[in-house]
């Protein structure tokens, strides 16, 4: 690694950012059915990153394309159980004409790096290569095994990537009780006097599911009592407009009582709209942990405007509270109605996992030492990540992927929207923040 001309040596928070921009260049596109370029050449990237630094990481190519990269890094105390640090190289697609800075530029302007996974995930990505060289590089080992998986296919439901590696290459795990990834560890700003950070330590399940009515072709000038399309758009319709019951879950009640304790009152959840305004741009996230969630998302039907088609279709990301799996099953089939069939094109499990132990201290304290009025507390993610593959190897999962961001940025907003980008502070104090968690985990 060549330094800057100043001879001081490159430390994690000089090139977390070149890092970004560069993962951020390679596309890695995930249409989830292998049309995309895959991710192997940032798992070829990511690699040879890690080798500069001694390390020895292993590319396991699950399909023609399809990579992850992982490495281990031995502890000063080996006989301790190890820390698994994983996150995605794939990101959801993105139309260039939509964007201010091309999506796969990693430009930087206004102070942020801009591109598609900027936060989703190629930050924590760079910020994990950070500091991992920085560390091998000063010869700082960390206090027991890290275990690095940076994997494919997370956009579409892991199959490719974090799946593939549980089934077929378990031992790679050896030893792991605890990980940390996505979606956890940003800032959202209560006040002057109070910054909360929140870890993610549950996600909803979900249920991608394709809806189909099959009904009686025919010609479009007759009188057609048996339409598949209005029989699957009534459906659809009540599906989409259903106001799902608020459920509390423990973590749920856990941020609720915290929130409250930072806002000086008491948040009752079944009255969360006043509250959730005041949220920002973490409100879209907090919104839709209060409930089970089915929005249809595709529809399909017919092939020529005078011809009445014998079959209908409609997809649904449908998203289940852990526990309520299901209820959530159950009311589904009473809003469809008997005449929709439902099938699942993939399905996987609620994670929830309770917010104590020596690593949520380690992850306390690291964030209090980077940020005096910073404090951590538990949320769950409405969306899904790799965690539900490590969870079946025992794994208590994490959400900490530490930003500290300006109040007014819509965070929710950039997930798989326009215009994502990560600020170059929230960069530099996530290397600052993750150097500490390491040292103190």
């Amino acid at each position: 690694m060549s330094e800057p001309s100043t001879g001081r040596a490159v430390s994690g928070q000089d090139e977390v950012v070149d890092l970004c921009r560069e993962l951020i260049q390679i596309d890695t596109s995930n249409y989830g059915d292998h049309s995309g370029p895959g991710e192997r050449k940032a798992a070829e990237w990511v690699a040879e990153k890690l080798a500069e630094v001694g390390l020895e990481p292993k590319i396991f190519e699950s399909h023609p394309g399809r990579a992850s990269t992982v490495a281990r890094i031995e502890g000063e105390d080996p006989s301790r159980p190890a820390l698994l640090i994983h996150g995605h190289t794939d990101v959801v697609p993105a139309n260039a004409a939509d964007w201010t800075h091309h999506p796969f530029s990693g430009e930087i302007a206004d102070g942020c790096v801009w591109g598609r996974g900027a936060v989703d995930m190629k930050d924590m990505d760079a910020m994990t290569l950070a500091v991992v060289r920085d560390r091998l590089r000063t010869g700082r080992k960390p206090p027991r095994d890290i275990v690095l998986a940076f994997l494919a296919d997370e956009e579409a439901g892991g199959t490719w990537g974090a799946r593939h590696l549980v089934d077929n290459h378990r031992d790679l795990f050896d030893g792991v009780t605890e990980a940390i990834s996505e979606v956890g560890g940003f800032s959202f700003t209560v006040n002057e006097q109070r910054r909360l950070y929140l870890i993610q330590t549950a996600e909803k399940g979900m249920h991608w599911m394709k809806l189909s009515v099959a009904g009686t072709a025919g010609h479009g000038s007759m009188i057609h009592r048996d339409n598949a399309i209005t029989e699957l758009s009534e459906a659809v319709a009540r599906l989409g407009r259903h106001q799902f019951p608020v459920r509390v879950t423990k973590t749920l009640r856990h941020f609720l009582d915290e929130l409250g304790d930072a806002l000086g009152t008491e948040l009752d959840p079944e009255d969360m709209q006043e509250t959730i305004a005041k949220l920002g741009g973490i409100a879209k996230l907090i919104g839709a942990t209060l409930s089970n969630t089915a929005n249809p998302t595709q529809l399909g039907a017919g092939y020529k405007v005078n011809v009445i088609p014998g079959e209908a279709t409609a997809h649904v990301d449908g998203r289940f509270l852990p526990g309520y799996e299901d209820e959530f099953l159950a009311d589904l089939d009473r809003l469809l109605g008997p005449n929709v069939r439902r099938e699942d094109v993939h399905a996987d499990k609620a994670v929830e996992t309770t917010f104590d132990g020596a690593l949520v201290e380690a992850m306390q304290t690291s964030i209090a030492a980077e940020d005096p009025i910073g404090k951590a507390i538990p949320y769950m993610l409405s969306g899904g990540t790799d965690a539900k593959s490590f969870v079946e190897l025992g794994i208590r999962n994490f959400g900490f992927a530490p930003l500290q961001l300006p109040p007014e940025l819509d965070f929710a907003g950039m997930f798989h929207g326009v215009d994502e980008r990560v600020p170059v502070d929230g960069l530099k104090f996530g290397v600052r923040v993750l150097d500490r968690f390491i040292d103190a985990s």
